[in-house]
């Protein structure tokens, strides 16, 4: 039906395209990936290198997950909450797809090796139990679990993530040989979102 009828037009969501382009944008690293891979681009050891990229894919979607309270609270924006839960699930299946790959071209799906090396390699150790932790904040992130849950009680077990946040950076900083700087600007951007929620936290406390 045209305006010129008389009738309202339906409204749209302010950045509707935003979610569907974030879904979209985030399969390219993957299918960049998988190119390099059958173009043997990966370099001598390819199943190392593919084991890194998802882990550093997984650290990014987290990061980003994080960042989106903080830049609401220093610039207003409220489209960055619209993507957080977004955001923190591509996190969770990146980080699960990064042990999958470790489990199944890795170590052939032979649990007993993976179990001794849970247990011999500490880094390992860490992003195992950083995954394992996600696990219960991606079974809650409907809007189900947090009425069953209650706000009170949903919000506290997803204050997990910033467990979760610390376990895979030190899981990457054990986990890079050299020392080319780059764990070191993931953590400083960790140390940056934490000081403003604290911030916020500090400056909320006062008022009340």
């Amino acid at each position: 039906m045209s305006a010129a009828s008389g009738a309202p037009l339906p409204r749209t969501q302010p950045l509707s395209w935003l979610q569907p382009a974030l879904l979209w944008g985030s399969l390219l690293p993957f299918v960049w990936l998988v190119l390099r891979a059958l173009t043997g681009e990966l370099g001598a050891n390819p199943i190392a290198t593919a084991l890194n990229q998802l882990g550093l894919l997984a650290l990014i979607f987290l990061w980003a997950c994080l960042a989106c309270t903080p830049l609401k609270l220093l610039f207003g924006w409220n489209w960055p909450i619209r993507v957080r839960k977004t955001l923190g699930l591509l996190g969770f299946f990146t980080a699960l797809t990064h042990f999958l790959f470790y489990l199944a071209v890795d170590q052939g799906f032979a649990l007993g090796k993976v179990l001794t090396d849970v247990g011999k390699r500490p880094f390992i150790a860490v992003g195992f139990l950083a995954l394992v932790l996600m696990v219960p904040l991606a079974l809650t992130s409907t809007k189900k679990a947090l009425q069953r849950l209650g706000f009170r009680t949903w919000k506290r077990l997803h204050r997990l993530i910033y467990v979760v946040a610390v376990l895979g950076f030190i899981h990457f900083l054990m986990r890079v040989k050299t020392h080319d700087g780059q764990p070191l600007v993931y953590g400083a951007v960790l140390g940056v979102l934490f000081a403003v929620r604290v911030g916020d936290f500090l400056r909320q406390r006062r008022k009340r």
